[in-house]
């Protein structure tokens, strides 16, 4: 999250973490709110591209997205707080596959999000072992 500006700047926490999986929250603001007065659909896709990018590099290999793709269901409020919950379904290889969960305080699904990444070359962080 540290090197993430984007997510930072849109008031995104980590609210978990493991191998495969992310969850993400973030707060609707009303900078955020499109001419319908409801959240903007590209933060919704924000917040989930982050919980997803977060998931797929879980495994400290650099991964990015090769595809990503949003069902939006309901609209998101002002005030909301959107939690995107990111689960690793198939993983071969430098390929992955990671649906995405997006919900709202009273667990209404807002969107569905599929995103399939690529490993690319290099680590977030030396391990035991690697030479510095």
């Amino acid at each position: 999250m540290g090197k993430d500006a984007a997510s930072q700047a849109l008031g995104m926490k980590i609210e978990k973490i493991s191998p495969g999986r992310a969850t993400l929250t973030m707060i609707v603001g009303p900078q955020m709110l499109n001419g319908h007065a409801i959240c903007h659909g590209g933060f919704i896709f924000t917040l989930a591209d982050s919980a997803f990018a977060f998931a797929c590099n879980t495994y400290n290999q650099l991964t990015v997205a090769q595809q990503n793709q949003i069902t939006y269901l309901q609209p998101g409020q002002e005030g909301d707080c959107l939690t995107a919950e990111a689960v690793e379904t198939a993983r071969s290889g430098r390929s992955g596959t990671y649906d995405v969960r997006v919900t709202n305080d009273a667990g209404d699904i807002i969107a569905l999000f599929r995103g399939l990444s690529r490993t690319i070359s290099g680590q977030h962080y030396p391990e035991d072992g690697d030479q510095a």
